[in-house]
């Protein structure tokens, strides 16, 4: 475990990123954040600044993806078509990670739940949702009366982005036809989004994510469900009970469309 002080802008994405997930309209500042930037001169902040992704790229991000309705598989099997992506080149992250992280799990499940992108112990053993929030998403998983070998589970990004850091919306374009393809040929009845670039992304919106939880959407034709991502969880256990309502309404609709 890292013991290490908090850096300001480690801080301030922390505290940034739960707001957001929340849908707050309006940010309030931890008092450590507050009186650290407070403390700065405006030279200071603006030396400290790093450009990240505006969220306003997500809502334009796959205009080019015609996306009306489900599509035919290009490729035989999940097998045939990892073969032809594994070595994917499209962007940077080709070469910086250590393994392609496909996916896993039932190639024919019924649920298909998709995240953002892998982290440092998927980028290592090349299977996504391995780390702590993997063990969480498996035992969300069992919560519902269901088990990893039954569902499938991927990501948008196929690649570890470096630090851990957010997808950049380039980087998803290129790497989304992986994704369409793998719905295409699971052809999942139900698909549940893992946190809010995964759900921005796929319903093309910048809505924050406590407004997209909690009711029913569709993507390529499939009813898609909104929730936490498993490693919002490990960091905000107020999450969870809006994440338990999610979860028993994905098995309501899962037991009255399949059984």
């Amino acid at each position: 475990m890292d013991d290490r002080p908090l850096s300001l802008q480690e801080m301030l994405r922390r505290a940034l990123a739960s707001q957001v997930e929340m849908g707050m309209g309006e940010v309030i500042l931890p008092p450590r954040v507050s009186s650290e930037i407070d403390s700065l001169s405006d030279m200071q902040l603006l030396n400290r600044h790093e450009r990240t992704t505006p969220v306003t790229e997500m809502g334009t991000l796959f205009a080019r993806e015609q996306g009306a309705g489900a599509v035919a598989p290009q490729y035989g099997s999940l097998d045939l078509h990892f073969d032809a992506v594994k070595d994917c080149q499209a962007c940077s992250l080709g070469s910086t990670r250590t393994k392609f992280v496909y996916g896993v799990g039932n190639p024919k499940a019924d649920l298909l739940f998709i995240g953002e992108a892998p982290g440092a112990d998927e980028d290592r053993l090349g299977e996504p949702f391995v780390g702590r929030a993997g063990q969480l998403l498996d035992k969300i998983i069992a919560a519902i009366k269901l088990s990893r070998q039954e569902v499938y589970i991927a990501n948008i990004l196929k690649c570890r982005p470096p630090g851990n850091r957010d997808p950049q919306p380039a980087e998803m374009e290129q790497c989304f036809p992986i994704l369409k393809e793998q719905v295409a040929l699971i052809q999942p009845k139900l698909i549940c989004a893992l946190g809010r670039i995964a759900a921005q992304a796929l319903l093309k919106t910048t809505t924050p994510l406590g407004k997209l939880r909690g009711r029913w959407h569709e993507y390529e034709s499939v009813p898609m469900l909104v929730t936490y991502h498993p490693a919002a969880l490990l960091r905000f256990a107020s999450y969870k009970k809006d994440t338990w309502e999610d979860m028993q309404l994905l098995r309501a609709r899962y037991d009255e469309m399949i059984g």
